[in-house]
Order: C-alpha cells, then structure tokens, then sequence
C-alpha cells in the first residue's frame, strides 16, 4: 500500500512498518526519521536544498531479523523505487565482478517500469476505445471503394463511418475530427457486434492482425553503458533499430490483448517516463547494500583484503554522489539513501575505509528474535506464515487452523534449532512449518470439506525423530 509522503510522520511510519515487521523498533526508528528527512528537504529553499544529504544507515544484525523487509517495506510504503544488491558480487577472487555503477542503472530500470505502469493505467481507457474500434474494423472490413449500406441503415464510405452531422469518424483508433463521434444506428450490424464483443461472445473467433513496433537500436553508441546493458543479438535490424510489421493470427481474445499491449505502448510517452524516472530515483531512489560486512577489510589489508577495500572504494564514489550515465539519461547519484546490512561477526563498521564509514553515520542493531517473536511472528503481522498456510490450503477447501499451544511449541523448536545450529532467524519458520505440513498438504485435494487442527501433539509428532537425532536436525531443520 503506498501512502502519500507528506502526511506520514515518523511514528505513523514504524506504526505501517509494525504491520509486517516483528520488534526491531530501534531499525524503524532510523528509517523512519530518514524517510521523514526526504520531505523536510524538500520544504528548504533550493540553495540549501541541494546542501542537505541523506543520512545513510547501516544495520548490524544477523540474518533472517528484518533487515532486509524493513527496508523493502519502506520503500514499499511511500513509492519509491528500491534496489537490493549484494556488496560481494562486484569483485570476488577469481570472478570478474560486474561494473558497481551497474546498481544505478538497474535502479533506474526499476524506476522506469514503476512510472511506466502508472502512465500505462492513465492511457487504459483510451486504449481500449481503440482496440475496440480495430477489433469491428477485423470483423467487418470497408470493400474497395463505394458507398456500402449496412444492415440496420447508415452508409460506410471508404475510410470512415457517416456522421449525421457530416464529416467521418475512421474506426482502427485513427485520429478522428473534431467533436463527438455518432453511435452506429440501433440496430447496425457494427452495434450488434460491438455488444458481441464487450460481452465476450467472439473471444474464439479467429482473426489476423497486423501488429508494428519500433525497435530501438541495440547498442547505443558513446552512451557510456556497460556491457551488461548491451544486446548481443547482433543481427542487422537490431543494430540499426526502425520499424517492424508483422501479421499474426489469433483469436479475438489473444488479439485484444496484443492489439492493447500495442495501443498502450503507442499512448505511453517514453521520453516523459524516462524524465520522471530519473527524477524519482534522484529524490526518491533507496539501494539496500547488503552483505557489507563481507567486504570490511580487516588489519594486516594484504592478500584478499586488499581486493576487499578495492570494492569498497568503487563503491564510495557511488554513495558519495556522482552522476552515472544510464541508457534511460545521466542520473545523479547524491540524494539517493543507501541502507546497508550486514551480520558483522568476524568484523565491525570500524574495519571499513573511513572514508566510507563517514557516509554511513546512523548504525543501528537489530536484536535476535526470541521464543515470544517468533510466536508474533507466526500470528500477527499482516502477512504471518499461519495466515498464509490457512490460506493457501482453503483454496482446496481444507480448513485448516493452528492451536495456541502449537503455535508456543513450533516457536519453541525455532528456538532450539537457532541456538544448536546455524541461527537463521525467523526464516527457520519456513522449514519447520514445511516440514510440520508436508502430509496435510499433500493429501489436501483428497480431504475438501474437511476441517484439520494441528495441535502441539502434532507437531512433537512430526518432529519427533528430527530432533532427537542432533545430526539429523543439521540437514533437515
């Protein structure tokens, strides 16, 4: 659900977030302030606007607290587009790691398809208006040449329907003059398959439609992009882009759907979508910076490290803000919010270049989950693992429902499986509750109509021989 920026304070912010996200009140706080900070900006004069640059944050905690969802929640709630890329992936020992400035060009990407879905739902209406009229152009085609009477009065002329009032309205979606176009008379063999055509009553039937399209070309040259972005389909047409028509047969109902794809792309202004793009991103934009730890250098910085603070200062020209050429247009990297993450266990914050450290001034810790956030976990949060499971199994008319004392004893084995083997946070949830319903759901088309309760007997059964077996618990739990 996306909420407008300017009502939001922060506490109504980490009330949203306390939606989806158990505990970590501290992280939300941060977060918070920061989104609140985007508005406060935007109410200074432009000469101290441009002074004020976001505070980043990095978040210390293990795996599976919230890190991840608190940010993608965020970003989520007021619009803006979000990018989670791993720090790791940019140079490892023997891999040649991809461009860092490749984040800001996938964030833009992000941020163009999220305005190009909001121009396309604009244009739906028009565009189906059209689709429409080139649907009845399909199913009843102007002859050669001449005047045709039609079924029902009126006169089709070539090129146009008759207008009472004079002049012609062109079917196919062609620009029309101007004021409002006459309706077919009642009765018209173009109004009876209109009505056909709204109520679906032609979707099967066969037709051919010629659809265009204009190609970009593949490869833009001096555009400054990496070669990630490149299309190596080097085929001549590719390369120099232009126009291409082709004629395809389908039903009525395929050829709705590709005639609007068509329609809709025509209407969408991509110069304007790429402008707004970039523009959300610059003001809006949020990279989610996860496994930094993975690149904190540590004391002697030779051998690997060295290839760790490598990463680390190609990214810092990135957070500090710098202009990073896009297929989409240059984008301005210096109000963009950078939240990094990270479990820090064989490093600290402090083992990062200073100079990175500086643009990261909030850090804040996120605690381990206990036995009663798990059980908050399973039950309250909009989309809790109980709620989905009940949800997903009464598709197949199984009700299925969770006792309190099951729901203590699963959060209870979360926790002794979290303190014996890895600790992977909530995200043991998953393989507890896969493994506690793999019989229910596998015999759920077999047992419609049925009403199953899993109680805390249940659950000890199902789980009995696995974590009795110390060993065993590592692989399957």
């Amino acid at each position: 659900m996306r909420v407008d920026l300017d009502r939001l304070t922060p506490a109504q912010i980490v009330e949203q977030l306390d939606r989806y996200i158990v505990g970590q009140n501290k992280a939300k706080r941060a977060v918070a302030i920061a989104l609140r900070n985007r508005l406060r900006r935007r109410r200074l004069p432009s000469d101290l606007r441009d002074e004020v640059s976001p505070k980043n944050i990095v978040m210390i905690g293990p795996t599976g607290v919230g890190k991840t969802e608190i940010a993608r929640r965020l970003a989520k709630l007021c619009g803006a587009p979000f990018l989670k890329v791993e720090a790791t992936k940019y140079t490892e020992v023997g891999y040649v790691g991809r461009d860092v400035e490749s984040m800001v060009r996938d964030l833009t990407s992000v941020a163009v398809a999220m305005v190009k879905a909001e121009q396309q739902a604009g244009v739906q209406e028009e565009a189906e208006r059209r689709v429409e009229d080139q649907l009845l152009e399909l199913l009843l085609p102007r002859p050669a040449g001449g005047a045709v009477e039609r079924p029902g009065g009126g006169a089709e002329r070539p090129g146009g329907a008759e207008r009472p009032g004079g002049g012609v309205v062109r079917l196919g979606g062609v620009a029309a003059p101007e004021g409002p176009p006459a309706a077919p008379p009642a009765g018209s063999t173009a109004e009876k398959l209109r009505a056909k055509l709204r109520a679906g009553e032609l979707d099967d039937r066969p037709v051919e439609v010629t659809l265009s399209s204009q190609q970009p070309p593949a490869v833009s040259i001096l555009s400054g992009q990496g070669v990630e972005e490149m299309d190596l389909n080097f085929n001549l047409p590719n390369i120099l882009g232009g126009k291409t028509v082709k004629k395809r047969k389908a039903s009525i109902k395929r050829a709705r759907q590709l005639l609007m794809n068509e329609e809709i792309d025509r209407l969408v202004d991509m110069e304007r979508v790429s402008e707004l793009a970039i523009e959300r991103v610059q003001e809006m934009g949020i990279i989610f910076l996860d496994e930094l730890d993975k690149i904190a250098s540590r004391e002697g910085r030779n051998g690997i490290d060295v290839s760790r603070e490598g990463v680390q200062r190609d990214i810092l020209p990135i957070v500090e803000g710098s202009k990073v050429t896009t297929r989409h247009g240059v984008v301005d990297t210096t109000h963009v919010l950078f939240i990094a993450a990270g479990a820090f266990h064989m490093s600290k914050p402090s083992d990062l270049i200073p100079e990175l450290q500086g643009r990261f001034p909030i850090r804040v810790e996120l605690q381990q989950l206990t036995q009663e956030d798990f059980e908050r976990i399973l039950t309250q949060p909009e989309n809790a693992l109980i709620k989905q499971y009940c949800q997903l199994l009464g598709t197949e008319g199984v009700d299925l429902q969770f006792a309190p004392e099951a729901i203590v004893r699963i959060s209870q084995v979360a926790t002794e499986v979290n303190a014996n083997t890895e600790n992977i946070g909530a995200r043991r949830l998953h393989t507890i509750l896969e493994h506690i319903l793999e019989e229910v759901s596998f015999h759920a088309p077999d047992a419609k109509g049925q009403k199953i309760t899993v109680t805390a007997q249940y659950v000890d059964e199902r789980l009995a021989g696995v974590i009795e077996d110390r060993d065993l618990t590592r692989f399957i739990l």
